[in-house]
């Protein structure tokens, strides 16, 4: 069992990120942080030189980076990173099944607090476990402010 919470590395998923690691400690469960990335679509027209080609490696080792930054930055690194390639919807939804979540936590999108983006839209209709959405205004103390112990790995 674990609590899985998706990362792009806006603000407010960050914030979902430091309520995620709440939500694992409280429950005694693993964190798992979980972006995703979209294959490059192919090679562009025009003539762009070769070198400002991104390949699927670049995107995964980009993407796994950021959520490494993230997670070090938010929580000093309590959490495991899963980065996979596909529409992040479907990499979270996906990533709760196998790892058997309890609770997933998505960050609302921007400018709609309480409105759930095409991304929290999709794991609402398809997670198999309570999925929790965490308002773009929402606030969360940082680990610092935080009683000390581990989130449980």
């Amino acid at each position: 069992m674990t609590v899985v919470v998706g990362v792009d590395g806006s603000p407010p998923s960050r914030t979902a990120l430091r309520l995620a690691a709440q939500e694992a400690r409280c429950r005694q469960v693993p964190l798992i942080a979980v972006s995703a990335y979209e294959p490059p679509l192919g090679k562009p027209a025009g003539g762009y030189p070769i070198g400002t080609l991104h390949t699927g490696d670049d995107e995964r080792a980009t993407t796994e980076s950021a959520l490494r930054d993230a997670v070090s930055k938010e929580l000093g690194d309590q959490a495991d990173v899963r980065v996979s390639e596909g529409l992040a919807g479907h990499v979270i939804v996906e990533t709760a099944r196998q790892m058997h979540a309890q609770l997933i936590v998505l960050a609302a999108s921007p400018g709609k607090p309480m409105l759930p983006g095409t991304v929290s839209q999709y794991v609402l209709y398809k997670a198999d476990c309570p999925v929790m959405l965490v308002p773009s205004s929402s606030s969360a103390p940082r680990p610092t402010d935080q009683p000390k112990g581990d989130v449980p790995r």
